[in-house]
């Protein structure tokens, strides 16, 4: 084959993947996000919210359809408010994740555009959009990375990175929080679980923060392009990483998955979906816990004052952060069969969004429910980390690693403050900052030394 010829095969391979892209979206994303926004247009409230849970008015919005009862079916869209009621679906086999529900025609044109393109976080055999047996079978894999003897393993490493990264801030006056500690500390302990060397992981940051969009509804074609280009290249060098870990298997997650023999073994597409879960997921929710915990306690310093005295309330306010700023704002259920929740009947077929930070603030659950109070004593009681077969199996694990890094940081710097402006990251699903600018005071000692140098 000539160069010319060579040129032009690529440069039509290149325009079929760009057709394939944009089938790929219009149908995961352009197509639902154009009907929520017109839903939204007609003033549909769920559709509202789904927009942006994090708007000004959404604490208004979710009072106001709680109203109507735990379960409201206002229009195109139904939303599940209550405690109660969001437990009941998420644990009733009634309800899935409802992968399969699109029309056969539209199902087979995306399975020609996905053919031999690797699976997003949201995409089967990802543990997120699966139902039993698969589901059953993935999780009985992946959990056994999560036994109180390997999260104690992870905690020692985790208290060890939590201090290099404090001592590389030496006396630095101001920081962006999420840069240089709160982004860094999670990808530390997901290169544990994966496997992944250490000079190598600072390529995790960059795919971990592209690959956490493909988690939200309703892409941008931009936003969806670049979280898939970011897909490509974390799947080519994860293959590539698989079979290094084959070759010399070692004592984290990934290994102990690749070595699986029998009905538990998984192959390279479902491994890969493991990664790239735990890359997606768990990265940015666990981002998420720390920084909106340091911007919660820098807005009610009372509060910071009552943990800093007492650090056997950092457990108990994780879980409040968990609870108030909830980082995975929503979910979603379809109903496989006419079923009755709360009192409220819901056909086969209709699609619910499971309103997690609204449920975490019902108040037949919690007592002044909009305070933060870090001394609340069923805090624990928030399904922030979902509930049923997809509650989250890093729970116990993101749970530690918001206490490590929250009580290290403010024993190192207690007069830590937030000094704007600060930025919330793009996502609408997962809520959490990109960039959270703090101060810390200079003490008389440090100030000391500062000004003889």
């Amino acid at each position: 084959m000539s160069p010319r010829q060579a040129a032009r095969q690529g440069q039509r391979s290149a325009a079929r993947e760009e057709a394939a892209a944009v089938v790929r979206w219009g149908i995961s994303q352009g197509l639902p996000r154009a009907a929520v926004r017109f839903a939204a247009l007609r003033g549909d409230e769920v559709a509202k919210l789904l927009l942006d849970p994090a708007r000004p008015d959404a604490r208004a919005l979710y009072d106001g359809l709680r109203r109507r009862g735990p379960v409201a079916l206002p229009g195109a869209f139904g939303a599940v408010l209550g405690h109660a009621a969001a437990n009941a679906v998420l644990r009733s086999d009634s309800f899935g994740v409802g992968n399969s529900e699109l029309p056969t025609a539209v199902r087979r044109l995306y399975a020609r555009a996905t053919r031999g393109r690797v699976p997003g976080p949201t995409e089967p055999p990802s543990m997120l959009v699966t139902d039993p047996p698969l589901h059953t079978r993935y999780r009985k894999s992946v959990s056994k990375a999560f036994t109180p003897r390997h999260v104690a393993v992870l905690e020692e490493r985790m208290t060890a990175t939590a201090a290099r990264l404090l001592d590389e801030l030496g006396t630095a006056s101001r920081f962006d929080l999420v840069d240089r500690y709160a982004s860094r500390l999670p990808v530390a302990v997901i290169g544990d679980l994966l496997g992944v060397p250490p000079e190598e992981r600072q390529r995790l940051l960059r795919w971990g923060d592209s690959a956490a969009l493909l988690i939200d509804p309703g892409l941008t074609w931009r936003q969806y392009r670049e979280a898939d280009r970011a897909l490509a290249a974390f799947a080519d060098w994860f293959l590539g990483h698989l079979r290094r870990l084959r070759r010399d298997p070692g004592d984290d997650l990934l290994s102990r998955l690749t070595v699986l023999e029998g009905d538990d073994a998984l192959d390279e597409r479902e491994l890969l979906s493991v990664g790239m879960l735990v890359l997606g997921a768990g990265f940015e929710t666990t981002v998420s816990l720390i920084s909106n915990a340091v911007a919660l306690l820098d807005r009610h310093p009372e509060q910071l004052s009552k943990v800093q005295g007492d650090p056997g309330l950092w457990a108990g306010t994780v879980d409040e952060v968990l609870r108030l700023d909830s980082p995975v704002q929503f979910t979603m259920r379809v109903a496989y069969e006419d079923s009755v929740i709360e009192g409220v009947e819901i056909g086969e077929g209709q699609f619910l969004v499971m309103m997690l930070a609204a449920a975490n603030r019902d108040p037949a659950v919690f007592d002044d429910p909009h305070t933060f109070d870090v001394t609340r004593p069923n805090a624990a009681d928030h399904i922030a980390f979902s509930s049923g077969i997809h509650y989250c199996l890093g729970a116990g694990l993101a749970r530690l690693e918001g206490r490590v890094a929250l009580r290290m940081l403010y024993e190192r710097f207690p007069g830590l403050r937030v000094s704007g402006p600060s930025r919330r990251r793009r996502t609408r699903a997962l809520r959490g900052f990109a960039r959270l600018p703090v101060t810390v005071p200079k003490s008389p000692a440090r100030q000391f030394v500062t000004e003889a140098e």
